[in-house]
């Protein structure tokens, strides 16, 4: 049902976008890229094939901004959220459902949570908005409200589509609202919902306990939080590195403008895709340490795409007991399932397959270099949106390749997690016989 719901959105929303109406000049647009345009804003991608600000009209922008609120939310979230507002019956059914779509452990307190995330996302976007007025609405007047709204949903939902330019926010790479607002918007929707509920549980006894609520966090909190905090710091520190001296992006910046940019390079890499300088201009060592940062991703249960940093977490330290010979993964004084692990290494599996198959059907059909068609298939399966400038050179085989992949990179992980609930009737009496094999 999940992936039949993006389906669908997909296809209604190609179809409208294909409509005259829908275009700035009033003229209909190939339907390949109405699709693409339509499969990028669903799965809250943010590459695309024709500029976002020039060709679609008020209209057609209405229908992308929908479709990426409702990519980053959730089909299943946004069809719950109506039923329950007309006080429709809320069964079993419909709760199993919005608990695969988030990959909750439990029912209890589906329809809370359902209302909390709802709510939750339309405050903090409503607070996006108004930050971005601040600059928006002095330079482009009354098209800055707008443009405000738009970019606080798309920033939220890590979608990177804006409607102000072709060059995403390299405008704004000096900007510090901008830079603070962006950055706001993609980290809280990227940290996950289940994250926001325990730090505002925890928060209330901050007087008392100033420094130990963080122990008082949930494991999944924890990990969540250290992770993302550390990737910021060392994605801030290895750009700044690695662009330092390079004149055509950060090397004839100050001191404190290259380390603006490189956190901003940093934070969007992890899903974001705003761009603050031209990808195409990063030096080899950068674009490589982007794909890492891309494929690792945000947090689970927000609208952030990649593996999951928790993924990570769970699957570096299960490495890193079996090179101890310890039998049992804990962190922070708490076991982890082998379950949690086998899902971590089936999830890292699936996304790297599909990374390396778009990888190499895109190299078939397309003459670029192999560092931009890595960028270009890394950033549509993990959902971030940044490219070196290839996307809109793409033949139709191109993309077709790169919708699949948007596609799977949005519903593969979604649909292998559901996968893994499917609980056995019975218990198998008879098991095969254990044999020793050599690994490594």
């Amino acid at each position: 049902m999940i992936m039949i719901s993006f389906l669908i959105a997909i296809f209604v929303g190609s179809l409208l976008l294909s409509l005259p109406i829908s275009t700035a000049d009033g003229k209909s647009v190939p339907y390949i890229d109405a699709l693409f345009t339509a499969v990028t804003s669903v799965c809250v991608t943010g590459l695309v094939t024709l500029p976002v600000f020039s060709t679609w009209s008020v209209f057609g922008q209405i229908i992308i901004l929908v479709m990426i609120q409702m990519g980053g939310l959730g089909i299943v979230t946004i069809l719950s959220g109506i039923l329950i507002s007309f006080n429709r019956r809320f069964g079993l059914k419909d709760r199993m459902l919005v608990q695969d779509a988030f990959n909750l452990n439990s029912l209890s307190g589906i329809v809370k949570f359902l209302k909390n995330v709802i709510v939750g996302t339309f405050l903090v976007e409503g607070v996006g908005a108004l930050l971005y007025m601040t600059v928006f609405v002095p330079q482009y007047g009354w098209r800055g409200i707008w443009i405000s709204v738009f970019n606080a949903v798309s920033a939220f939902c890590n979608a990177g589509i804006d409607i102000m330019s072709s060059d995403s926010l390299c405008p704004y790479a000096l900007n510090p609202m901008v830079n603070l607002t962006t950055s706001l918007m993609v980290i809280l929707g990227g940290i996950g919902y289940v994250v926001w509920w325990d730090v505002i549980r925890v928060s209330k006894s901050f007087p008392k306990k100033k420094l130990r609520c963080f122990n008082d966090l949930s494991l999944h909190s924890k990990i969540a939080v250290s992770s993302t905090v550390l990737f910021l710091i060392v994605g801030t520190a290895a750009f700044f590195i690695f662009e330092y001296n390079n004149p055509l992006t950060i090397g004839n910046m100050s001191l404190s403008d290259k380390i603006q940019v490189s956190f901003f390079q940093s934070m969007t890499t992890r899903t974001a895709g705003f761009a603050s300088v031209p990808q195409q201009d990063l030096t080899n060592t950068s674009a490589v340490f982007s794909l890492l940062l891309m494929f690792i991703g945000g947090s689970p249960v927000g609208t952030a795409g990649g593996v999951k940093t928790v993924t990570i977490a769970v699957l570096f330290f299960s490495a890193l007991s079996a090179i101890r010979n310890r039998d049992e993964l804990s962190l922070f004084k708490r076991r982890i399932s082998r379950q949690a692990v086998s899902k971590a290494v089936a999830v890292i599996t699936v996304s790297f397959m599909i990374m390396f198959i778009s990888t190499i059907l895109l190299s078939a059909v397309t003459d670029a270099d192999v560092i931009d068609i890595a960028y270009e298939t890394v950033s549509a399966s993990a959902t971030v949106g940044l490219t070196r400038d290839l996307t809109p050179k793409l033949n139709l085989w191109g993309k077709i390749i790169i919708i699949v992949t948007m596609y799977l990179g949005r519903v593969g992980p979604i649909s292998l997690l559901i996968a893994f609930k499917i609980k056995r009737t019975r218990n198998n009496i008879i098991k095969d016989p254990v044999e020793q094999i050599n690994i490594g």
